[in-house]
């Protein structure tokens, strides 16, 4: 298994011609091609390219493992195999085999990790490394615009039966990583079959980042409905122009209006990734925790008490308090529910605030990417709970980063 550093682009030489027709043939076939069709889709591709072949896998719900797309193919682990380290590291990596090579190469939507793309290839010199990562590209833009309408897409990226609650919760969830050159955001949420009354939600608007976490009373499919509105009254605000303030007050009214029965706790959260000014409001939520080189500063984003979402009569705010403060490059905030802290282990002891701050400043410090650190840390936390959460457990993340202009 050989790690592979991206090359320096190479002029063609006389065998590495591309038939240009026949390639623009396969992708003007690529927009109508059912996704049942990529596999061999991507095999005519590879040839065209000069390639031998190719294989798609995508991460599964729960990013345990690698699933093909050809049905024929058995899934690979994402901790123990070369594909694995190519979708963890988002780098790509070489592995000999019979008569040639396979080289894995992370397929990526924008922030997001989708899975890897294998291509078989006899040799490997800068021309295929390139086509090849072309090659990555073309298929992740495929697969993220087909995913949103393909049932099948999704059915073979799960592992298990999805719940009513969790399939209804599911459908209004973003990616699980969003960015830009300024900032990333992350999140992961489990059980991920069983999901009722955790959520989360970010976007990226021109220059400020948008994220949200909630926890709605309740883990049924009255508790998904509740935060599935709450994310429906946010999203309808920001796109209408709406202020923080009015943001969290449009979602109080949504919850009141349609559900009135009906209350959430959350953290809403907008930061300007040009400026590093962060604006929260924090309703009746545990309060977000600021990562600042390697150590938590305690206290740093925490803020009076507010109620949570959607109380009406006299235990509805008056009006939502804003809090503000500038990020620092390099800084990290977290948002999480309860569920994740009080995850308990046979002994009864909980995982607790202390090792969950702990595991992401080792992680991060080791090199982890921050969607890598979410993976490895929610499986820890359902290895400490032996795989039965008793409580959802929801964590984002997100970092500002401007010095990566």
């Amino acid at each position: 298994m050989i790690p592979v550093s991206d090359p320096a682009r190479a002029s063609s030489g006389p065998d590495t011609g591309v038939d240009e027709n026949r390639l623009e043939e396969l992708i003007i076939e690529a927009q109508t091609a059912l996704p049942v069709e990529l596999p061999a889709l991507a095999n005519r591709c590879a040839a065209s390219l000069g390639l031998d072949t190719a294989r798609i896998y995508l991460a599964d719900l729960q990013q345990e493992l690698l699933i093909p797309l050809d049905e024929a193919l058995e899934p690979l682990p994402v901790d123990h195999s070369s594909a694995g380290w190519a979708y963890r590291t988002v780098s790509p990596r070489v592995a000999e085999v019979d008569h040639g090579l396979d080289l894995w190469i992370p397929m990526i939507d924008g922030a997001e990790r989708l899975g890897v793309l294998a291509v078989r290839t006899a040799s490997l010199d800068g021309v295929r490394m390139r086509r090849s990562r072309m090659l990555a590209h073309l298929l992740a833009m495929l697969i993220t615009s087909k995913r949103a309408y393909s049932d099948w897409l999704a059915a073979r990226t799960r592992t298990a039966t999805m719940l009513m609650p969790a399939e209804m919760l599911r459908a209004f969830l973003p990616p699980r990583t969003i960015g830009s050159i300024r900032c990333v955001s992350t999140a992961v949420l489990e059980p991920a079959y069983a999901i009722a009354g955790d959520a989360f939600d970010h976007s990226v608007v021109k220059n400020l980042l948008h994220t949200m976490i909630l926890d709605a009373m309740g883990h049924d499919l009255s508790a998904g409905l509740t935060t599935s509105v709450a994310m429906a009254a946010a999203r309808n605000a920001r796109r209408g122009g709406c202020d923080l303030a009015d943001v969290v007050g449009s979602l109080d009214q949504a919850l009141t209006q349609w559900l009135p029965d009906s209350f959430c706790t959350g953290v809403v959260c907008r930061l300007d990734a040009e400026t590093g000014v962060l604006n929260w409001v924090n309703c009746g939520h545990p309060p977000p925790l600021l990562i600042r080189a390697e150590r938590v500063l305690a206290g740093a984003l925490d803020s009076p008490p507010q109620p949570p979402i959607g109380l009406a009569g006299p235990l509805a705010p008056a009006a939502r308090q804003v809090h503000e403060t500038t990020l620092e490059p390099g800084d990290c905030v977290l948002l999480y529910t309860d569920g994740v802290v009080e995850a308990r282990d046979t002994d009864g002891a909980e995982f607790g605030l202390d090792r969950f701050t702990d595991f992401i400043i080792r992680s991060s410090s080791a090199g982890q990417r921050p969607a890598e650190v979410l993976r490895l840390l929610i499986h820890a936390i359902l290895d400490y709970q032996r795989n039965e959460l008793r409580d959802d457990a929801t964590i984002l993340l997100f970092e500002w980063r401007p010095q990566h202009r």
